[in-house]
C-alpha cells in the first residue's frame, strides 16, 4: 500500500542557501522582508516557526512557492538532492530509483478533504498542509501528480481494473487546453468540479459542444452513464496508478 505522511507545519527553510543562490546576506534579506536582522538569524536556525505572511513575502522574493520552499528543506535534510537539481516540481517530489524507475510522492486528498480542494485547489497554503503518499512511476518528468481517495463504488466490479471504495488513485494533470488528445484515446480519469471529485472512464468526448461522456464500471443504475460539460470541469487528471485497500 502507498504510505501517507502528514506534515508538520512547524519547520525551518534552508534559507542560506538560497541567499547564497541570490547572492544577498542576511541583512538584505531582512529589509526585503521587513522584519529584523536577528528575526532572519532565528529563521535560519533549526525547528524555526516562520509567520505564514513571511513565508509568502520569502517565497516570492526567490520566486518559488510556498509548497516549493518546504520540498526544498526536506531535500536538503534527506540528503542527495540540491537546490540546482529536477527533483522537485510544484508539490511533487522526484526520487531516482535506478534502472529507470521514480518514486514520486505527491499531494494526497482524502473524501473528507475533495470539496474543499476542488475550491482550494490553487491555494498554495492548503496544497502545503495536505498530507502525502508515494507511488512508483516509469518516468520522472516534471508533471503535477495529485492523488485522490475513492469515495464511491462507481468504479467497482470485481475484475482486475475496477477501484474499488477507498482505494487511492494517482493522477496526472492534463492541461485543458491540450485535453482533447488525451480524450479521444479514452481511459479513466479525474474529474475535480464545483461539487468535488469525479473518477470515471471517458468513453465519448464531442469537441463541439466540448461535452465528455462518463462512465462507471458498476452496472447498478444509480451509476448511468451521463454527459459532462469540460467547461464546469477545473481540472483534469489521467489516471496512472491505483492501490487497493487489503
Amino acid at each position: 500500500m502507498c504510505k501517507i505522511i502528514t506534515q508538520n507545519y512547524d519547520f525551518m527553510f534552508i534559507l542560506k542557501q538560497l541567499r547564497r543562490k541570490k547572492n544577498i546576506n542576511q541583512t538584505d534579506l531582512a529589509n526585503v522582508i521587513g522584519v529584523s536582522l536577528r528575526t532572519i538569524q532565528l529563521y535560519e536556525k533549526k525547528d524555526a516557526n516562520i509567520p505564514i505572511k513571511n513565508l509568502t513575502k520569502i517565497a516570492q522574493y526567490f520566486e518559488v512557492s510556498l509548497s516549493e520552499l518546504y520540498r526544498l528543506e526536506l531535500a536538503e535534510n534527506g540528503g542527495g538532492y540540491g537546490l540546482d537539481g529536477n527533483q522537485f516540481y510544484g508539490n511533487n517530489e522526484f526520487r531516482p530509483l535506478g534502472e529507470g524507475k521514480y518514486l514520486v510522492t505527491a499531494p494526497f486528498l482524502s473524501t473528507v478533504q475533495q470539496k474543499t480542494y476542488a475550491d482550494r485547489f490553487s491555494d498554495d497554503d492548503f496544497m502545503l498542509k495536505c498530507p502525502r503518499t508515494s507511488f512508483m512511476l516509469e518516468e520522472g518528468r516534471a508533471k503535477t501528480y495529485v492523488a485522490f481517495e475513492m469515495d464511491s463504488r462507481a468504479m467497482e466490479n470485481g475484475l482486475a481494473n475496477g477501484i474499488p471504495i477507498h482505494s487511492v488513485v494517482l493522477g496526472e494533470l492534463v492541461p485543458k487546453k491540450n485535453v482533447g488528445r488525451f480524450l479521444d484515446k479514452g481511459g479513466i480519469f479525474i474529474m475535480v468540479y464545483a461539487e468535488g471529485v469525479l473518477c470515471k472512464e471517458v468513453v465519448g468526448w464531442d469537441e463541439r459542444t466540448g461535452t465528455l461522456t462518463c462512465h462507471s464500471f458498476n452496472d447498478s443504475p444509480e451509476y448511468a452513464d451521463f454527459t459532462l460539460a469540460l467547461d464546469e470541469v477545473s481540472q483534469i487528471f489521467a489516471l496512472c496508478r491505483k492501490e487497493v485497500p487489503v
